[in-house]
Parts: structure tokens; sequence; C-alpha cells
């Protein structure tokens, strides 16, 4: 193939290799016929296939029938990579179906606030989470052939002024929260391409940003694909393509111009232009087979239909995760009487607004599977989605039938326009007429069950009282109500788990004060300090927190033992516990290992998620789950040497069934031979004294001192000194009177320093 794609090169014209960089029309790739060179279809993702007819295809509007399955605020609440490597399987076999060979999708930017407006299409605030979901979801997809497009990098964490706004962090935040993701679904998943944000990353556009394109992308990880910009995140074309942006898509009349005249002047190496051509012609010919001839229609056969919403309504069951159940008013008893109250019962939001919208193939409603589980339902719509209807005459018909009723279920959500790609949020609020009737509701009957439809996180501490229960249903695609009845019968014991911590306030969020951005630039003043890092940090209380989901049974946690196999870059830590299911029915427990690596440079979180596992217990079984962590799961980016770095000493690993319920605790001791930040002019003493060189050279500094200027040694020996002089450059130091190192001095102690650590 590299030979004919190099021929292929050779043989185009200037004109051609511009014009086949950038898209034909919106979703496809541009053919050039003489060669034998075809196009190939993009569709937008990522939970469900959104493939337009060609009458349609200018925008978001109409498309083919397709299962539209969880979005990933749902997916990542199973974290089961299993599961979601199985729904991914499901959308490579429908984008077959449509002739679709690239899906764009998956989205792992991190949740760092709850008010992103695109929250609902991504899967966690915790990087680990994101990128082995991310990566298993692109395996299922690419099984079936079809590429993916991960998206979007990087650092794309608001819709508000999403074409302008530059983010603006330091590499140590960006390598450890926004761009791990990224990597590991880079290297462990090998994405067809990687679509380029509309954001700046620090002033520069992420379409014309070559250290995080070519640098980091490519030279770093290893990635050998294609690098697609966001629909219109073309800022110059020239600069994209210098930089390691190989296809501008949709079609623009003014990229080709603008690569074409730029080759020409000079000022853009014509090498470069291709290298993106040889990336798009791979693409193109990796993915040819797959185009439909044209012989059928483009339609999601019946019997995969079938199939596949079986599989959506199993994503979407285990996806439901109970924040709360008190007295065990879950699972219903299907011989009581029971209200259903909330338009949501009866007319689902199952998923967000924008690009990402599916035509599903077929929709499931709540009312519709509790009434085929209880005989005695009765049900009010409580309020409307559009407003329309008098609000006082809905509530007096949902208390009137509350009243009548031995427990009540009510629907709660966000509207559709609460959540959308292209804006954000202003609150985190549910709407205000929704929380009033619940409140009415739960004082004509106490056995109230909330069961919530929304993408992001929602507060829950000014109405919780209300509920005894309290199911948080996300937006769970075209099967999610099925699942909701499932769950709400016990039919199906819950499983799910958060991803994303649901804050007590919206002022809690490590994002408060700085999001949205103000005058083009987002400041990340937060760090690596984000979602349940931040909480923890802050002490902050949180209403539900990262990681917990009830069940209808219980397990318990014995036996935690660890063993460190190998030191240095082949670190490996084998961590080990036995998970019991002390309850009566067969239950899955989402096992979480944390680890607290203390550091003496740099502020770390108290404690950072590095493994879990799913596993599923029957009644009294035992199960001992087994993960190894590895080098990077004790690792800091380290901001001097540019590079990540585990220091030597205690670190303890923390398992649990959330990040604030730690179950079983240990230690180890790491003994990792690395090196150290090397010492220069502006060093301060305290650096000499953390320098394991620099320590011994001051050490004989004093020594020498304690002989010629006794007075002059004693700075050095007093413990008050040595603190109140810690942040002080040794070459200022120097120049006291009676220590007199001139500036060649201090090098020469610099270059014996470095050179013996």
């Amino acid at each position: 193939m590299a030979n004919d794609v190099d021929a292929l090169v050779s043989q185009l014209t200037l004109e051609e290799k511009a014009a086949l960089v950038t898209g034909d029309g919106f979703w496809h790739t541009r053919a050039i016929e003489r060669l034998g060179i075809p196009a190939i279809t993009l569709a937008d993702g990522p939970h469900g296939v959104r493939r337009q007819p060609p009458e349609q295809e200018n925008g978001i509007g109409g498309s083919y029938p397709a299962t539209c399955f969880p979005p990933a605020v749902g997916l990542a609440s199973t974290w089961d990579a299993d599961l979601v490597t199985r729904v991914g399987e499901a959308l490579g076999e429908e984008s077959n179906a449509l002739d679709v060979q690239v899906l764009l999708g998956p989205g792992i930017n991190i949740k760092r606030s709850p008010l992103c407006g695109r929250n609902f299409e991504y899967f966690s605030e915790d990087p680990l989470i994101a990128g082995s979901l991310g990566a298993a979801l692109i395996r299922g997809i690419q099984s079936q052939g079809v590429g993916t497009s991960l998206k979007h990098y990087a650092a794309n964490s608001q819709e508000t002024d999403r074409f302008r706004v530059s983010a603006e962090l330091d590499e140590r935040t960006l390598r450890e929260i926004y761009l791990a993701g990224f990597e590991r679904a880079v290297k462990d998943a090998s994405p067809a391409t990687v679509m380029a944000a509309y954001n700046k990353i620090n002033g520069v556009y992420a379409t014309e940003d070559h250290w995080l394109l070519t640098e980091v992308l490519r030279d770093e990880w290893g990635f050998d694909g294609v690098v697609v910009s966001d629909w219109g995140a073309v800022n110059d074309r020239d600069a994209g393509v210098a930089a390691g942006l190989d296809l501008e898509m949709p079609e623009s009349q003014a990229g080709p111009e603008a690569i074409v005249a730029a080759v020409r002047s000079g000022s853009l190496d014509e090498t470069a232009l291709d290298a993106a051509v040889r990336n798009v012609l791979r693409l193109v010919f990796d993915h040819a087979h797959l185009v439909a001839d044209g012989s059928h229609a483009l339609k999601v056969p019946d019997d995969m239909v079938n199939a596949h919403h079986e599989l959506a309504k199993e994503a979407a069951s285990r996806a439901a995760v109970l924040l709360k159940n008190e007295d065990d008013i879950l699972p219903l008893n299907a011989g009581s009487r029971i209200a259903v109250i909330g338009e949501f019962a009866r007319n689902p939001r199952y998923q967000g607004a924008g690009s990402s919208q599916i035509e599903p193939t077929r929709l499931d409603d709540a009312l519709t599977g509790i009434r085929s589980m209880a005989a005695g339902v009765t049900f009010a719509r409580g309020f409307t989605l559009d407003g329309s209807a008098d609000a006082a005459e809905l509530a007096h018909e949902a208390v009137a039938v509350a009243s009548d009723a031995e427990v009540v279920v009510v629907f709660l959500g966000l509207p559709s326009a609460a959540e959308s790609e292209g804006y954000d949020r202003e609150r985190i609020d549910l709407p205000a007429n929704q929380v009033a009737l619940l409140a009415q509701v739960a004082q004509a009957n106490p056995n109230v069950v909330v069961v919530l439809s929304n993408g992001s996180a929602v507060r829950i501490s000014d109405w919780e009282g209300g509920a005894r229960a309290i199911l948080e249903g996300w937006l769970l695609g075209q099967a999610g109500g099925a699942a909701i009845a499932d769950i709400l019968f016990g039919v199906t014991n819950p499983s799910g788990r958060l991803a994303e911590t649901i804050p007590v306030k919206l002022e809690d969020n490590s994002a408060f004060l700085d999001y949205p951005a103000r005058g083009g630039r987002l400041e990340y003043g937060d760090g690596v300090f984000v979602g349940y890092r931040w909480y923890d940090a802050r002490e902050l209380p949180v209403d539900y927190p990262f990681g917990h989901g009830l069940s209808y049974t219980t397990f318990e946690y014995s036996g935690l033992s660890m063993s460190v196999d190998s030191e240095d870059a082949d670190l490996a830590v084998h961590v080990s516990v036995t998970v019991t299911n002390t309850g009566s029915v067969t239950g899955r427990e989402v096992v979480q290992v944390y680890v607290a690596a203390p550091s003496e440079h740099v502020r770390r979180p108290a404690k950072e998620l590095r493994g879990f596992r799913v596993v599923t217990l029957e009644p009294g079984e035992s199960q001992e789950v087994d993960l190894t962590l590895a080098y990077r799961d004790f690792a800091y980016f380290h901001p001097t040497l540019k590079r990540w770095h585990v220091e030597s000493g205690p670190v303890e690993i923390l398992v649990g069934a959330s990040s604030r319920d730690i179950r079983e605790t240990g230690s180890v001791e790491l003994r990792v031979h690395e090196a150290v930040a090397p010492l220069d002019r502006q060093s301060s003493l305290a650096e000499w004294l953390r320098h394991p060189a620099g320590k011994q050279v001051i050490a004989g500094l004093v020594q020498q001192a304690a002989a010629d200027n006794p007075e002059a040694a004693a700075l050095f020996e007093s413990e008050e000194m040595i603190a109140m002089m810690g942040s002080m450059p040794l070459r200022r130091i120097g120049r006291f009177p009676g220590i007199g190192l001139t500036d060649d001095m201090v090098d020469g102690l610099i270059a014996q320093a470095n050179a013996a650590g």
C-alpha cells in the first residue's frame, strides 16, 4: 500500500493534492477519478450512526433510522469496557449497513464543569475512565472495518465561544488530565482518525498547533492515522497543513486555494502537503472496500434492529445509577398502587441535542414499561416540556393521583434545550416548576421515588429530602424507558456507578470562578484538581461522590494484598482483593483502585483512580479481583524535566466502592532511580538541599566555611536560617559578606552537582 500511495502522490497535481485534503460536501472525502481514487463517507456518531440522505447532507437535519445507544454519559456509568466494546461492534455493523466508512466518535473530553453543554457526549471527569472506555468503543467499531474519530483534541471543555476561546493551562495539567485520555485511547486502540478541536490552547488554534498534532500525537504517541478538523474548525488552512492537520471538513473553497498559494510562494513546504495527502489516501484505501455498490437501500436490517435494541436496553439497564434507596423502597412491588408523575415518563428524553442526534429505530417509554409490570398504575403529567399548560392545574392533578397511591414515581429532568452542542448551561438546578411539583407531591405522599433524565450533573441537595429513592437515569438511548421499568421492579439489579461527582452546589465546582471564559481566555486555575480531585483536596462535602452507586444487594471487601514486582520504568505493583456478595440477589460491583502518592516537589491529589474492574457475583459468592498498576499509575508530569516522574517512597493503595467509600487500604514502598531536575543559577537553597549531589556540595561549602569563616558557616547550621533562606538562590546567598561565591564559582558547583546527580 505504501508504494501505491507514493506512486499516486507523484502523479497528483498540486491542485489535486490540495483538493484531496479537503472534504467534498459535508460528509465525503474527495475522489480523483482519473487516478482511481475513490471517496469514502464520514458520519456523525458517537452513540449512533447519523447518516443523512443525499438531499439533506447539509447540517444536522434528518437521517436514516439507526439504533440510538446510550450516549457517553450513560455508557460511562457502566464502567464496563467489555459492554462498551459490544456497543461499538453494533455501531460498526450499522455503519456498514448505512454505507459509512468513518464514524465520528468517541468524544472523550474531560468534564471539568457540569455546565458544559456537551457533557452528555463525554465520558467522565477522570481521564482513566474516559480513555479506557473511549478505547473500548474504538476497538468495537473498528473490529467491523469502520474507522473512528477520537475527539475533540484537545482541552475542549466549554461550548461558549468554542470557535475562538483559548484554553489557558500549564503542560503538567494538560498532560495529566486533558491529554491523558487521548494518549490512552491512541496507544491502546489506534483510532483511524483524531479530530482537532475548535478552540485554541494557550493562544494557538488546535488545528494549527504543531506541538499538539505532530510532536505529541505522532512523534510521542505513535499515531499514524489522519488528523481531521472538527467541522468548520480550520482558521488558516496552510498553517494547519504545516502543523500536521491532514483533512479539512467540510468542503471549503478557500482551503485548497490557500494551500496552493502557500506552496507556490514558498511559505509552505510541499513535503508537508505530501505527508497529509499520504495520510488521507491511506485512510481512503483502508476503507474503500466497505463502500456500498448502490445495489441496496441504506437501511439497518430488521434482525439487526431487534438485536441492537436489546443491546441498547442492556446498556441502559447497566448505566442507570441508584443514588439513594431509603428503607429499601425499591424495588417496587407489582401489586402496589403506583402513581407515575412527570411528562418524561411517557415522552422520554434519551439523547442530547446537536450533531449527535439519532433518528431511533424504535423508542421505549417508561410508563408503558411500568404498566406492563403492574396493574394499579395511574398517571399525571405534572408538568409540560414546553410550559404550555396551567402549572397549578397540573400540580393539582398530580397531587390527587399521588394521594391515592402507595408509592409515587416522579420523573424529573432537564428539557432538551438545556443541554446542547454549541452553548453551555447557565445553572445546574432542575427547572423550578419541577422542584415545586416534587415538594407538593411529597407532602401528599412521602413514598416518593425520583427518576432523573439529564446529560450531566444536576443539583440534588435542594430537593433530596422529598425523595426516598433517587435513580439517576441520565440519557439512556432508545431503550432507556424499558430499562428503567426493569430496574424499578427489580427485574434488573442496578449496577451503574457515577463517572462524575454530583456537587452540593455549583459554587463548589473547581471551575466556578473561571467558567465560562471571559475575554476569550478560559483559565484552568484548578490545574490537575478537577472533579473528585478538587472536592477531596478542599475537603468539600458532595451530594454523591465519584464512583458511587447502590445495588439491591451488598458487597464486602477483604484480604487486600500488594506486591512490588519490579522497579524503575518496568515498575509493577500487583493488587489483589476479595469481594463477596453478602446479599440475597445477584449483583455487579465495580471495584475501584485509587493511589495516594505524595510528593515533595509538586502538589498532588489526595488520591487518583488508577484501576477498576466489574465483577458479577451470585448471592454468597466471593471472587478475588487482581489488578496490576504500572509506572504511569504512580507518576506525575515533572514540570522541569518535561517527562513522567515517580518519586521513591511509600504510596497508599486504596480499594473501595467509590472515591469516598474506601473499604481496604495498604501501603507499598517504591524504589525508583529517577533523574532529578538539574540545578542552575536560579536554584534555591532548598532545591540544592533536596538535590542528592547538591546536598553534598552544600555540606562541603559549610565545612570549608567553618574553617575560614565560622560566622558565615553558622548561616547553614541554623535550621531557622535555612528555613528563612530556603527560597533564595544560592548565587545570591553567595554574595553575602564572608561567603564570597562568584558566579564562576557557583557555575562550577552547579556543574559538579549535576554531574554527580
